[in-house]
């Protein structure tokens, strides 16, 4: 299974993940951007964050 990783030490906090993809992302209570745990993510919409995302720091991992 393929799972969206954000790496929190390269992200800028610019919030396109989030706007593009509400379902997958979003800014946890610390202030970070987290992945939502799901069972299946939508890999258009995933890939759409991390397409336009300027830090590329949105990768695909195999769990």
């Amino acid at each position: 299974m393929k799972i969206p990783v954000v790496d929190i030490g390269r992200c800028t906090l610019c919030m396109g993940c989030v706007a593009v993809c509400l379902e997958v992302f979003r800014q946890n209570d610390a202030g970070y951007i987290e992945v939502v745990e799901m069972i299946e993510y939508p890999e258009a919409a995933v890939d759409e964050a991390i397409k336009y995302c300027p830090e590329d720091c949105i990768c695909w991992e195999e769990q």
